[in-house]
């Protein structure tokens, strides 16, 4: 073996643990890879032998470049923040796929995700590598460049939103249940259904990208929700059941393509979020091999 061949093999060992730190950062796991493959890109260009603790470092730089790539996504970012649906990790119904199931370790969530997309990137990256990756502040701070006092201050405000966010109900029967009854509502059109099964404060996001602004927004309560469901009855009739960052959730294929992704979080037995992503070009980079498995 080579000096290039055992280096790849080093990196490839770390390639599992990146791609799971870059998804929780950016939501988005194309985003994710664009950010393993900068790191082998930079590990390829550096001298081995000034690593003491390969992980580590590579751990460092995906950081870095993430936290680089979500200030970029800030910055040219023109639909409303607050309709940004993450990119979901969609597997069949019956089985996650075995190269996602490190990447929702931890109930990675879509739900978790919107809130991980309303910190600051410092702070994102405090609470991912502390609280999800158990990483030292200390070590933390040297990626941040910031102190170990700071540091912890960012992971503290990071965790209190994520504290506050709704934790959905485990039994992944019961969600399919109750997203079960929402799409045979929205496909026979009966209002009072649908409402029946939204929670009173539901949030529903739909993301049709910036080109489609007007699309693109979030609706609060279960009376607007319902609503909102009552448009989409015609594009339930194409709606297939799949797991969706690991829980319940919809896929619309029609013609062959699929248009649209469903993720709900399901709480006490009713729906508390729905999160739409229907974005024809980010639509185009999903990974939706592990359906057709």
């Amino acid at each position: 073996m080579d000096d290039s061949e055992w280096l790849a093999e080093r990196f490839e060992a770390h390639r599992s643990h990146l791609r799971a730190v870059a998804y929780r950062m950016l939501g988005s796991l194309s985003e994710a890879d664009d950010a393993v493959q900068e790191a082998w890109l930079r590990l390829s260009r550096s001298d081995p032998n000034d690593i003491e603790n390969m992980g580590g470092w590579l751990t460092t730089v995906v950081g870095r470049v993430c936290v680089d790539m979500l200030r970029a996504r800030r910055s040219r970012r023109e639909e409303p923040l607050d309709a940004h649906v993450p990119e979901p990790i969609i597997s069949r119904e019956d089985r996650i796929d075995p190269e996602h199931e490190a990447l929702l370790a931890d109930s990675v969530g879509l739900a978790l995700l919107v809130v991980l997309d309303t910190l600051t990137p410092a702070e994102r990256l405090a609470f991912v590598l502390h609280d999800m990756f158990a990483l030292p502040f200390e070590e933390i701070a040297m990626i941040a460049g910031r102190s170990p006092a700071a540091v912890r201050q960012l992971a503290s405000r990071a965790r209190r939103r994520v504290q506050a966010a709704a934790v959905p109900d485990s039994d992944l029967t019961r969600q399919r249940e109750v997203v079960n009854a929402f799409l045979a509502a929205a496909r026979s059109g009966d209002f009072d259904a649908l409402v029946a099964v939204l929670d009173p404060s539901v949030v529903l996001r739909g993301d049709a990208g910036a080109v489609s602004a007007g699309v693109s927004r979030v609706v609060r309560g279960a009376l607007m929700a319902a609503e909102q469901a009552m448009s989409f009855s015609w594009r339930a009739q194409y709606a297939q059941p799949a797991l969706v960052n690991g829980a319940a959730g919809l896929v619309v294929t029609t013609q062959g393509r699929t248009i649209a992704v469903m993720g709900f979080t399901v709480k006490d037995g009713k729906i508390v979020e729905i999160d739409i992503l229907a974005d024809p070009a980010r639509m185009r980079q999903l990974d939706l091999t592990p359906l057709n498995e």
